[in-house]
């Protein structure tokens, strides 16, 4: 069994991928501004590893979990908005309108709002509940807290803070269920995105807007700067922005998680001690906070729960993650 995972970041694209479990067939990442220009790039590296049973592809928002060769139009502008020159999300349409081409064994999976274990009235006026790469740090979530705390995967309970390039998403489990989200453009800031948005301020921007509006205003355009998240440790106030704006996503998560077991983190900036364990530090009083265990060395968390999903699509090892979540199950969106 050869199955791949792919993390399409803001920042970077992540392919991670082993042979029956045991052996890494790849462990690496490719800048997203690379891949919109040259999104071969990526699809010659999994040719170079085929024959592959399974490819977990950049699913964007999610669609319901299908195959490549059923992907129509309609599906791809449910993953990703087509009026954009996002890298990220240009990157995106390249790839999967190639990886069809080559008739490349490639699924795409849910994003949190697709998900029936999430009730529908949470859902209601909410498109960002978490984006499908989301859905898949939260099954390397449970895999890791499953076996350090020698848990079955239904009794899973944790909150789950992505700390990407681009943006910040929480998420609740229970019982190895996502229950409830907040996605990266509804709720706290980022690196780049501002997060949730003041109706206020949404209705006096010029139009016409774009998806480029969402990678404005976070941590970086409130310097005022070109910095990097390594330059954060420079500036106190604006990590503390950021740390404050997690916790409150963290709080308003236990309105529906009421006892974690563990608050969990993960995400490029949360790779920064100065971002990641202060964090821990700061979250503690809720419940005991760690840092997610990857199966990777060099591709990022969701590559590795993409990866995980994949494996547990087609029956192995890890199928009860994948069925305890409702993976293959559609839920009601708004």
């Amino acid at each position: 069994m050869r199955v791949v995972g792919i993390d399409p970041g803001t920042y970077s694209f992540d392919l991670f991928g082993m042979e029956n479990n045991k052996r890494i067939i790849i462990d690496k990442s490719i800048k997203s501004e690379d891949i919109f220009q040259n999104p071969h790039l990526l699809v010659d590296e999994l040719e170079s590893l085929m024959p592959l049973d399974m490819i977990v592809g950049p699913s964007g928002y999610g669609i319901p979990t299908k195959s490549i060769k059923d992907m129509t139009e309609d599906d791809i502008g449910r993953m990703i908005p087509l009026d954009t020159k996002v890298a990220v999300n240009e990157g995106i349409k390249n790839i999967l309108i190639e990886m069809k081409q080559r008739k490349m064994p490639v699924y795409f999976t849910l994003g949190v709002i697709h998900l029936t274990t999430v009730n529908s009235y949470r859902k209601w006026n909410k498109f960002d509940m978490g984006t499908a790469d989301k859905v898949c740090c939260v099954a390397l979530g449970i895999k890791d807290q499953s076996e350090r705390l020698n848990l079955p995967f239904d009794k899973t309970s944790f909150i789950y803070i992505e700390i990407g390039y681009g943006f910040t998403a929480v998420i609740a489990v229970e019982d190895g269920k996502v229950i409830d989200g907040i996605g990266g453009t509804n709720g706290s800031l980022g690196f780049l995105g501002g997060g949730g948005m003041d109706a206020e301020i949404a209705i006096r921007l010029k139009p016409p807007l774009t998806q480029e509006i969402v990678f404005r205003g976070g941590i970086k355009d409130f310097i005022g700067k070109d910095v990097e998240p390594k330059d954060l440790i420079k500036y106190k106030e604006a990590t503390l922005l950021l740390k404050e704006s997690i916790e409150k996503d963290v709080t308003s998560m236990l309105v529906s998680v009421r006892h974690p077991r563990e608050i969990t983190i993960s995400g490029r900036l949360a790779n920064y001690d100065f971002i990641g364990n202060e964090l821990i530090n700061r979250l503690s009083r809720y419940a005991p906070a760690i840092k997610v265990n990857k199966l990777s060395v060099i591709a990022k968390e969701a590559a590795c729960g993409a990866y995980i999903i994949g494996e547990g699509l087609l029956g192995g090892k890890y199928h009860r993650i994948v069925d305890n979540m409702g993976i293959l199950n559609v839920g009601h969106t708004n």
